[in-house]
């Protein structure tokens, strides 16, 4: 599968239990939803948490751990109680491309969704269950993430995997609340999907060294690519396939490059 002098199988054994330990917690924006204990504030902080997730870690941290402080460390009180004035709290915020107006809209659509179609767990099962496809469960999200009044430059921050977005960070999300191999990391909070049917989060860290180990030939970061890319972890992992991102996104930022 690669031209480099060394097993594959073992290699991607090796990196995953590397970096999938708790110290990893504190380097990457899971610590975020990693401070709370209800599943509801957890849900919630990872979805903000992995949002924001594109650029340095360090400011993804920092601007997540703002977007919660300002919400009183209560996430779902919030989420549940706020009323139209509440959401003012949130002027003047902005990571990069993300600001005031994507951030309220985000937070008004999160009400909906747990006001009235039962919360983010809900969403994402009721259709992942029917169509027994991740895909169909992030485009149905998609469609009632933006069943409220949006504004345009809002949509951009959701990807749409029917127009082959490879959805990294939803992608993320979706392990973090999926995957439960008991080592702290990961939530495993949600027992209606199946980790063998998750994708991939490809970044530019997953994609580069997937390329190195001949894991990824597509030169497109999308949907098809993540797929790909996907499919062939399955070969070492069917059950688990996304649990090397641990391996391919851990050395892509710990260790940059093969040898």
């Amino acid at each position: 599968m690669n031209s480099l002098n060394f097993d594959l199988a073992e290699f991607l054994e090796a990196k995953f239990e590397q970096y999938n330990q708790k110290w990893f917690i504190e380097t990457d924006p899971i610590q975020i939803p990693h401070a709370f204990s209800k599943k509801e504030d957890i849900e919630i902080a990872a979805f903000i948490s992995s949002t924001l997730a594109w650029g340095m870690r360090p400011l993804i941290i920092k601007a997540g751990k703002e977007i919660i402080n300002r919400m009183d460390n209560a996430p779902f009180d919030f989420i549940m109680n706020a009323q139209i004035d509440d959401f003012e709290i949130f002027n003047n915020f902005v990571y990069r491309t993300f600001n005031t107006s994507d951030i309220t809209f985000f937070l008004k659509s999160l009400q909906n969704i747990y006001r009235n179609h039962r919360g983010l767990e809900a969403l994402f099962t009721n259709s992942y269950l029917e169509h027994n496809s991740i895909k169909e469960a992030i485009s149905s999200f998609r469609q009632i993430f933006f069943q409220i009044p949006f504004p345009n430059r809002s949509s951009k921050h959701i990807s749409d995997v029917n127009k082959n977005s490879a959805a990294k960070r939803i992608n993320m999300f979706l392990m973090w609340m999926v995957r439960n191999d008991h080592r702290g990391v990961h939530f495993g909070l949600w027992k209606s999907i199946s980790p063998k049917h998750l994708i991939l989060p490809l970044d530019t860290h997953t994609s580069r060294i997937g390329k190195e180990l001949g894991l990824l030939s597509r030169k497109q970061n999308d949907w098809i690519a993540a797929n790909e890319i996907t499919e062939n972890l399955r070969k070492f992992d069917a059950n688990d396939p996304v649990k090397y991102d641990f391996s391919l996104f851990g050395f892509g930022v710990f260790e940059k490059k093969l040898k």
